[in-house]
């Protein structure tokens, strides 16, 4: 959430990174207008209630019984009129709380313009495109044949856009989640496993609400919604929590299923297991001063590229222009695996730095070590990788002449040792 003083003392900053956003600026107007309002209904109740304070005190030192009576009967119409002053403002301050939710984070100055995906920014690749002396397999062809992703099971059991992973394929994804978490927690991270659930107020100091309502699952008899990805239930592990400067920044690392609606990609990547309903994620999040978090975000980048290079994998790494910018985000890069068989880059991590954006929404602040004033910590956010895209890319980089796949050696202890994936028939 944007701090109301930068809106109401740069409105015009505000504007222009809606537009940049290739978003509709009106709403910095609806914003001040109800600031505005909220401001001069605060200054009215706070006079009459002076007024009353002062007035009741002159009413106890009276001795006359009629006059009294009068200014007691003249305080009742000042206490109506500061009820509905009262009402009035928690009315607006809850409309205000709602336009301001619904603004997205100011784009970062080192965020390249752009309308949309196209004008994304390819930084670096790294390693060469693997070549093959036969032709590669798509991963619902390798899958299959296999006997490791099992399609028509997972529709019969829940509907389309839903798989089975059978035996190795099983196994080589449970693998791929250990040694991530592994990974990260050598690279510094404490790992956390969270609930699967969260409530509404966790969302929406992530961010996630009312933005995305409609992508998201919703247990509406309990009020509890799965989560579209471990970033929710980390930033609710210090709601509404004061943090000491000692310990910052905090690290921490969970693999979560993540649940999501996928409202806005209808009809796009419907074969294959690239995009679903229900996925496996890693991730990585961290708390810090503000003035670290810039070193921080390329300290996440590389632990995300580290991730891939350990497995082998040729990736490049991208920065999102204003258009595609996720919503809490200020700067992003997004790292992408080469997938042989779909013949497209597969993007598997998005490393991003939030800024202030969800501390305000959730309350998450740290005490300076010098005594000063409170302060907003800054939050980070990166997958470390995403399935099933991982899963995707190891399947078909890895993939040999006889329709075999070979394990990455850095796999090989948590799938007991196997080297090679080969047909189960």
């Amino acid at each position: 959430m944007l701090d109301i003083n930068l809106i109401r003392e740069q409105p015009d900053l505000v504007r222009k990174a809606l537009s940049d956003r290739q978003m509709d600026p009106a709403p910095v107007d609806g914003i001040l207008q109800l600031d505005s309002r909220r401001r001069a209904l605060l200054t009215d109740a706070e006079s009459l209630k002076a007024e009353r304070n002062a007035v009741s005190k002159e009413i106890g030192q009276m001795k006359e019984a009629a006059s009294r009576q009068a200014k007691i009967e003249s305080m009742r119409a000042v206490g109506d009129r500061i009820s509905a002053l009262d009402k009035e403002l928690a009315e607006v301050e809850e409309q205000l709380k709602a336009a301001v939710s619904a603004l997205p984070n100011l784009p970062d100055a080192r965020t390249p313009l752009g309308k949309d995906e196209s004008g994304n920014v390819v930084l670096r690749t790294v390693g060469q495109l693997p070549e093959y002396d036969f032709e590669p397999k798509i991963h619902w062809d390798l899958g299959p044949a296999l006997g490791i992703i099992d399609f028509e099971r997972g529709v019969k059991i829940t509907g389309s856009r839903f798989y089975v992973l059978t035996g190795l394929g099983a196994r080589l994804q449970r693998a791929l989640i250990a040694w991530m978490l592994d990974l990260h927690i050598r690279q510094g991270y404490t790992e956390q496993y969270t609930p699967f659930m969260v409530k509404s107020a966790t969302l929406f100091g992530a961010g996630q609400l009312p933005k995305f309502v409609d992508n998201l699952y919703h247990d509406a008899e309990e009020d509890l919604w799965m989560v579209p990805t471990a970033e929710v239930p980390l930033t609710g592990l210090h709601m509404d929590e004061i943090l000491d400067e000692k310990k910052l920044p905090v690290m921490y690392t969970a693999y979560t299923p993540c649940f999501r609606r996928e409202k806005m990609s209808a009809g796009r990547d419907v074969r294959g297991i690239k995009r679903g309903h229900q996925f496996d994620k890693v991730e990585m999040y961290i708390f810090c001063k503000p003035e670290e978090s810039d070193d921080l975000l390329e300290k996440m980048r590389a632990h995300a590229e580290a991730t891939c290079a350990g497995l082998g994998l040729t990736y490049r790494v991208t920065q999102l222009c204003t258009g595609d910018l996720g919503f809490g985000s200020t700067i992003t890069y997004d790292i992408e695996v080469w997938s042989p068989g779909l013949q497209e880059w597969l993007e598997v991590s998005s490393v991003s730095n939030v800024t202030d954006f969800q501390a305000r929404r959730a309350g998450i602040r740290y005490r300076p070590a010098d005594g000063s004033k409170v302060r907003f910590v800054h939050t980070l956010n990166g997958s470390g990788l995403g399935m099933p895209r991982t899963l995707i890319a190891v399947l078909e980089n890895y993939q040999q002449a006889d329709g075999s796949v070979k394990v990455p050696e850095v796999l090989r202890p948590w799938m007991g040792g196997v080297e090679i994936i080969r047909s189960q028939e």
